[in-house]
């Protein structure tokens, strides 16, 4: 009885501690990953594309002076900024930035926010996310 005992607390052990490891050389879990890819479909894709790539013509407004979406799969400006500042332009939306996307403060809680920060940053190459990193940590 004992066996079995230690052997299921071991498998629960186990089990948590693999939702608390980090993607290795990141901030976030696999966990947060897959959560995000969802919340971001149902909240972002429409203007930021599926895959994160939005327009290559990001840096072009249009006949308003509006710039469209830029990417977020790490070949844009997304990178330049540390994550307190993604997190505050998905619940403000990017009127600070000169940008017209809503604010979701309403709509998506921390946890939702951090797992879509997650899914895209997911799409960043390990030379980005590093260039990131640097900038991040620059700002704690």
């Amino acid at each position: 009885m004992r066996l079995t005992s230690t052997l299921f607390f071991l498998i629960f052990l186990g089990a948590c501690s693999n939702e608390v490891q980090t993607v290795p050389g990141r901030w976030y879990t696999a966990q947060q990953v897959a959560s995000g890819a969802g919340l971001y479909k149902d909240n972002c894709a429409v203007c930021h594309a599926d895959d994160g790539s939005a327009t290559v013509e990001w840096r072009t407004p249009d006949a308003n002076g509006i710039y469209p979406p830029p990417p977020l799969n790490g070949s844009a400006h997304t990178w330049h900024h540390p994550l307190d500042v993604l997190d505050n332009t998905i619940v403000n939306g990017g009127a600070e930035f000169g940008g017209v996307m809503p604010g979701f403060g309403n709509t998506l809680d921390a946890k939702d926010r951090l797992a879509i920060i997650a899914w895209f940053q997911s799409l960043w190459t390990d030379d980005i996310y590093s260039r990131w990193k640097k900038i991040d940590e620059r700002t704690q």
